[in-house]
């Protein structure tokens, strides 16, 4: 595996990320944008359910990015609340497109970055998507459709940031619907069980 240290023009600015990618991944069939979680909370692209998420790509063959959304280490621009993370993650998955033309696009997020990424799923338009304990309340998630795309959902049991009941029933009431994986003990950030996460993820890139 190869790594890239980048810096991206993005709406608000510059934008920093990571592109990882396999040996001899030059005209991969795919490539994957990974989001992170809640920029005032802590979130950063070294979060580790979105660094998970981010080599489940690149073991699957696609190179894939990490990136700070605005405000986020050395990224430019302030939280806006999802709005203008959309526009940095359109950006992110543009820069792709440019590197990658042919690819198709698996997105992907953790908490607040699969907010982002179901909010997103329209404009950029991705082959998968994956939403990791999916915020259904405070961000207005219940506004937000299914992607039209193939999709997985990854939710713990014992989350006591994200109600699971929620992020469960708003799943349901999706017209399209997401491959569902409810990982039992399971907290928030899958603290001790990201190892049971990752084959789920594996698995869903793969088929």
């Amino acid at each position: 595996m190869q790594r890239e240290v980048l810096t991206l023009s993005g709406p608000a600015g510059q934008i920093e990320a990571r592109l990882e990618f396999p040996d001899g991944a030059e005209s991969p069939a795919f490539f994957g944008v990974a989001c992170h979680p809640h920029s005032l909370k802590g979130g950063t692209m070294d979060n580790k359910v979105t660094h998970t998420l981010a080599r489940a790509m690149v073991e699957s063959g696609a190179p894939a990015f990490r990136f700070n959304f605005r405000g986020v280490g050395a990224s430019a621009g302030t939280f806006d609340f999802g709005r203008g993370e959309s526009d940095d993650l359109a950006a992110v998955v543009a820069e792709g497109r440019r590197r990658y033309p042919g690819a198709a696009l698996w997105l992907g997020g953790f908490s607040f970055g699969a907010f982002v990424s179901l909010r997103a799923a329209g404009k950029v338009a991705p082959e998968k998507l994956i939403a990791i304990a999916p915020p259904v309340v405070g961000y207005e998630l219940g506004d937000v459709s299914a992607p039209d795309c193939e999709w997985m959902l990854a939710q713990g049991d014992a989350d006591d940031v994200v109600p699971p009941d929620a992020v469960l029933g708003w799943a349901a009431r999706q017209a399209h619907k997401p491959r569902l994986h409810e990982l039992a003990g399971a907290g928030h950030f899958f603290h001790g069980q990201l190892h049971e996460l990752k084959p789920l993820l594996l698995d869903f890139l793969r088929a």
